[in-house]
């Protein structure tokens, strides 16, 4: 795009600058030097070191321990809860700034009233079980991207399957498959903001249930979780309109999703059409793409994936806040136009940054996406969405927490997207006076994959 060059964001450190001149340049990279994993990298590829000026701490393993006499199921207290913001970036310094924010960043800065980002100290809170380690040392000597330039091979369940990636495709797929455990039962609600003019938000809440074979420690290949990436089942429970609607779906490793609705009132099953890429999101005006659930999700056969390097990048993290109903509702956690600052925690961290073009002969209404991938965690916490003309047409954040009884940290719920055009915003899967996500139905055995159906979701609706 005309205009890329300008986006582009300094590089860190020898390693990335060196991977970038090469990938720059198309030459061939050296197999990754797995044994790195767990000395100067992380068990999981980032970079052990802090920086310079001490602003990003070294890893030390991760804070994944949960505070005494706390239970599954209970609110999650905030263990740094008591600590007080550095600074505050609104638009009058923003410009101070610019180098560890994403240009998205900068525009809802610049242009919603309002808008504040308070940045904390940096913990490197997140760790993952064993498991997880040794599959993604494991793959880092076997996953391989087959001859399409976009489908996976060769990977092992429960780890990441480029640790040390060679192409900005390569680190897509660590975002994809990171790991989250076996599977939840989460209660949750999306909410979009009010239209220009208005004073009403859509609240539309769910019960949703994930299963993900992938992550099971008896998963071995693509082919042991029978090209399953996860199973979704989701019923509707407010609006009234919309109450006792019924979905469920199969997310494939290598093909198109499918999936099944049930409609209340007319007590029926029909498949859903191709609903995928930039089909809009039912039910939120056009705001909202398939594909910008969980962060980006989905087939990566539309754009081409380009490896800038890594960036330091204030990100949204430890977002405890966000969950705790002792502090919030959804009454003050959102505001008119974006979410309530007092909720939101930024800290300083190392991120992968990755340009996406949409191939030749390929569309997409957002032609051109920056994300920017977590570390420590493989999670797409922020993107950048371009319009055909160049413009940011939406801006994406998401968040990090700590999952202690899964040993892992989450950064599928609490996410929101800004579109520019429209003025409005949404957030999706929030928890906050919701009942507590349950982490273990996967792997305690209670989510199984006939409970993914075509059959079972007409059987669930007739009950």
């Amino acid at each position: 795009m005309g205009n890329s060059s300008k986006r582009s964001s300094k590089t860190l450190g020898v390693a990335a600058a060196a991977l970038y001149a090469s990938l720059a340049a198309g030459a061939a990279l050296a197999a990754p030097d797995a044994s790195r994993l767990g000395q100067d990298l992380t068990p999981i590829g980032a970079e052990k070191a802090g920086n310079k000026d001490g602003s990003l701490p070294a890893w030390k393993g991760g804070e994944m321990n949960a505070p005494a006499g706390w239970k599954p199921g209970q609110v999650r207290p905030d263990p740094y809860g008591a600590e007080k913001p550095l600074l505050s970036i609104t638009a009058a310094n923003a410009d101070q700034y610019k180098n560890r924010l994403s240009a998205g960043q900068m525009e809802l800065l610049k242009t919603i009233k309002g808008y504040r980002m308070d940045i904390y100290p940096t913990h490197r809170s997140c760790g993952y079980p064993q498991i997880v380690y040794q599959r993604s040392k494991e793959n880092a000597g076997t996953a391989a991207i087959a001859g399409d330039g976009f489908e996976l091979k060769n990977a092992t369940g429960s780890g990441f399957p480029f640790p040390i990636p060679a192409s900005g495709v390569e680190a897509m797929w660590n975002h994809k498959l990171h790991y989250e455990g076996q599977g939840r039962i989460e209660p949750n609600y999306t909410l979009l903001s009010p239209a220009k003019g208005g004073s009403d938000f859509t609240k539309i809440e769910y019960v949703a249930k994930y299963f993900v074979p992938f992550q099971a420690p008896t998963t071995k290949s693509i082919e042991d979780a029978n090209g399953v990436e996860f199973y979704f089942f989701q019923e509707t429970v407010s609006p009234p309109a919309l109450a006792g609607t019924l979905q469920a779906g199969v997310y494939y490793l290598q093909k198109l999703n499918e999936g099944w609705q049930y409609f209340p009132g007319q007590r029926r099953v029909r498949r859903l059409s191709t609903y995928a890429y930039d089909a809009p999101l039912i039910g939120l005006e056009n705001t909202y793409y398939v594909d910008q659930a969980w962060m980006y999700n989905g087939m990566l056969d539309r754009y081409t994936y380009k490896l800038v390097g890594k960036q330091e990048l204030y990100i949204p993290y430890n977002s405890f806040a966000l969950r705790d109903k002792t502090r919030f509702n959804d009454k003050t956690l959102f505001g008119a136009d974006h979410l309530n600052p007092d909720a939101r925690r930024y800290e300083l961290h190392r991120v992968w940054k990755i340009e996406a073009d949409v191939r030749q002969g390929q569309r997409h209404s957002s032609p051109h996406r920056v994300f920017y991938l977590d570390e420590d965690t493989w999670g797409v916490i922020v993107v950048d969405m371009y319009d055909a003309q160049g413009k940011i047409q939406r801006v994406q954040e998401g968040s990090v927490t700590p999952i202690w009884e899964i040993g892992a940290c989450d950064t599928s719920e609490d996410y929101v997207s800004y579109d520019l055009p429209s003025g409005r915003y949404w957030g999706d899967i929030f928890t906050i006076g919701q009942p507590e996500t349950d982490w273990l139905a996967g792997k305690e055995g209670r989510l199984k994959p006939e409970m993914f159906t075509e059959d079972y979701l007409r059987r669930q609706g007739a009950r």
